[in-house]
């Protein structure tokens, strides 16, 4: 995508999603914490069936760490990876009450040196809960990314790396946010709904599908 193409990019992106912002149901920064956790390999829409009920029961890290593995699995059972998730949360929720008096750290360092946080979570949680410009980079930010022709990169760290190069810093945070919801609505990873989306004129994707199609048509003729 050509650098004059982005305002065009994030121009459709403001009025196909306005109000983009974090579906996770959340109050805090804990309880954000703790539904991007959660949300790993599951859908928004899962998660916050399950983290409504969970944080009225235990809305601490404190309150976390009077159960059992066994329990906080019982409590998100629903949600997949469940059991690998409880590990996770209970050793963030000691790290939390014995390393940072029970809140979660404003520093993006000490988010990923927490248990099951990795570059994403951290970057939704800084972003989100304490307004820090930043892009995290889940599967359908990627597949945007690289159909649209922002990135070419081989992992999301690249991806991340090039998107906050080229889009504005005061956007990142927007552009996450509604790409993710592009991605959920009209660009799918199978069978993408090009036909509805106004960005065929800076989409390489469509573009290179375009030429295939005409290249099979003058092949037939």
């Amino acid at each position: 995508m050509k650098k004059s193409e982005i305002p065009i990019l994030l121009s459709h992106l403001e009025q196909l999603y306005p109000d983009a912002s974090c579906e996770l149901v959340h109050r805090n920064a804990f309880e954000l914490l703790i539904a991007v956790i959660l949300s790993a390999q599951c859908t928004d829409k899962l998660v916050n069936q399950v983290t409504p009920g969970l944080f009225a029961k235990y809305p601490k890290p404190e309150d976390f760490l009077s159960l059992s593995q066994e329990e906080l699995e019982n409590e998100i059972r629903k949600i997949g990876l469940f059991r690998s998730k409880a590990k996770h949360i209970l050793e963030t929720c000691q790290i939390l009450v014995s390393e940072h008096n029970g809140e979660v750290p404003n520093d993006y360092d000490a988010l990923v040196n927490l248990p099951g946080v990795g570059r994403k979570t951290a970057n939704v949680v800084m972003s989100n809960a304490f307004g820090v410009p930043a892009i995290a980079v889940d599967t359908h930010v990627n597949r945007l990314s690289h159909r649209l022709g922002l990135t070419k990169a081989n992992n999301v760290l690249g991806t991340e790396r090039d998107l906050m190069r080229k889009l504005p810093k005061e956007k990142w945070t927007f552009a996450h946010h509604a790409l993710i919801l592009h991605g959920r609505r009209v660009c799918f990873a199978r069978s993408p709904k090009c036909e509805i989306c106004p960005m065929q004129e800076i989409c390489a994707y469509f573009k290179a599908e375009q030429k295939n199609a005409e290249k099979t048509r003058s092949g037939r003729r």
